[in-house]
């Protein structure tokens, strides 16, 4: 007998028949953004390859109770891990016959642990240096700032040029100090899609003995199969000399599900303080080269099983399928009045800005999303303008004619709507309130007269979906500066953290 007191609990007086925990399941997920489709632009990378996910879910069950643990015990899981470190470094100039044959890598369970591994094997080959520092351009992922922080690593941020969205070799160099332990490049940035400058980075970083990572988690599976296509992608790999370390994640343009990157080394020395070993207790001698202990081969077996299918033709396929759709989103932003584009495609990203202060951007997100395209709004930064990020997979390419009208009929729509009003008891609040001065009753004062935690829909930029309305709310946050904005994430978010008992 079920108890219906126990609907929606996750731990039942009475065992649930396996059809409708499914079946609840289902009907959760009805309320999330569609992950296939080619109509959301952000967190998701879809094929559209019929057939695959069915392929990679019986590959992730098949293994999905191995543990990575111990390669020795599970032989499977090593190998499979070693074919998609070797698959990463051929594409990404390494390997035999390179000028960086001895390329090693690890699989990790994303982009984030992948840049903090990066962090850490910098800063750990340099023991002497009591206050480790990086050099990361703003640009940059937010995981680089996440990771200096749970390392205590101290971060300097690199200005970009506000016109090329890049930081200059000559900026790098200066902001490297005698405590550097590494200098970071993105190729490309996953705001704007740009390639940083990653030869003339790599070389300033050299000629300071500095280690230099290139992040290519977010469109490095890409750039190669671009590049085959004729499209001028710039130097940014083992190739340029300098370039000590790259992550690439697999679960973005791979296409595997969530969450396989792969962080590669020139060398094995550079990769040897990466690993973590501890023997002085009385149990096993654990011996991790990434951040978990015990790791499920599930994700792993699930990326081999994607690669594999879909193969080098797939991949090149898969790649002027997104490079058209990106074209053809590009012509829709070009086409639009009062919108600009921040910067010219040259990866699987569309980001565009509005030049017409009688159409507010996170308005205009509000109608797209009104009319089933979900898109990633990004708040003001310096001298930056707030923009509409768009991450363009393969299966975005049969949608992208119906994108253009709908993107003039939003923008039409948010002209007439007009921009934002906040109070401006609200305005002055944002400008003035500092971090710490923000108490529950006067976030929860705030979370009621904006709306938070509603019924999901479109999401401020940087959170989870259940604000509402989504213009007000980022709206809020676009005027805080970026402390005051990082916590009132952190409280707002929190809200809707809550168990359900």
């Amino acid at each position: 007998m079920i108890d219906d007191q126990d609907t929606g609990r996750a731990l039942p007086g009475h065992g649930v028949p396996a059809e409708r925990v499914l079946r609840e399941i289902r009907g959760l997920r009805e309320a999330d953004r569609p992950t296939h489709g080619g109509r959301l632009f952000a967190y998701v990378y879809d094929p559209a390859v019929p057939g695959l996910d069915d392929l990679a879910a019986a590959a992730h069950a098949g293994s999905a109770h191995v543990n990575g643990l111990d390669p020795t015990a599970f032989p499977s899981l090593l190998a499979m891990e070693n074919a998609l470190v070797g698959a990463a470094a051929r594409l990404l100039g390494g390997g035999p016959g390179t000028t960086a044959p001895d390329v090693v890598g690890s699989v990790t369970s994303g982009g984030t642990e992948s840049l903090i591994l990066a962090v850490k094997a910098a800063r750990d080959a340099r023991p002497e240096i009591g206050e480790p520092r990086i050099a990361v351009p703003v640009t940059a992922h937010a995981a680089f700032a996440k990771a200096a922080h749970y390392l205590r690593v101290a971060l300097d941020p690199v200005p970009v040029d506000p016109d090329t969205l890049r930081p200059s070799a000559a900026d790098v160099a200066a902001a490297i100090r005698p405590d550097t332990v590494l200098v970071a490049c993105s190729a490309p940035s996953y705001a704007h899609g740009v390639v940083d400058p990653v030869a003339g980075i790599a070389e300033v970083a050299a000629a300071a003995g500095v280690r230099c990572h290139v992040d290519a988690c977010f469109g490095g599976w890409t750039l190669p199969w671009l590049r085959r296509l004729g499209v001028p992608v710039p130097p940014f790999d083992f190739a340029v000399d300098g370039v000590t370390s790259i992550s690439v994640d697999l679960h973005k343009y791979a296409y595997a599900p969530k969450g396989v990157s792969v962080l590669l080394h020139r060398d094995p020395a550079l990769r040897a303080p990466q690993y973590f070993a501890y023997a002085d207790w009385p149990g096993y001698t654990m011996v991790n080269p990434v951040i978990a202990s015990t790791r499920s081969g599930g994700p792993i077996a699930a990326a081999y099983a994607t690669l594999r299918h879909l193969g080098e033709d797939g991949y090149l396929r898969l790649a002027g399928a997104t490079r058209d759709a990106v074209a053809g989103l590009a012509d829709a932003v070009r086409g639009v009045d009062g919108l600009r584009l921040m910067a010219e495609p040259e990866s699987t990203v569309v980001c565009f800005t509005s030049v017409d202060p009688g159409l507010d951007l996170f308005v205009l997100v509000d109608e797209l999303t009104a009319r089933g395209w979900h898109t990633q709004p990004q708040l003001t930064y310096g001298e930056l303008p707030a923009s509409v990020h768009l991450t363009v997979t393969a299966s975005v390419a049969p949608r992208v004619a119906e994108f253009g009208p709908d993107l003039a009929d939003a923008v039409a729509a948010a002209r007439a709507a007009g921009p934002v009003e906040l109070p401006a008891e609200l305005t002055a609040l944002a400008a003035t309130l500092t971090p710490d001065a923000l108490t529950p009753d006067l976030v929860a004062g705030l979370a009621a007269g904006l709306g938070l935690g509603g019924t999901p829909s479109g999401g401020p930029a940087s959170g989870p979906g259940a604000f509402a309305p989504d213009a007000t709310v980022n709206a809020l946050l676009d005027a805080a500066p970026p402390a005051l904005r990082e916590r009132l994430l952190v409280e707002f978010v929190g809200l809707l953290q809550r168990p359900t008992y």
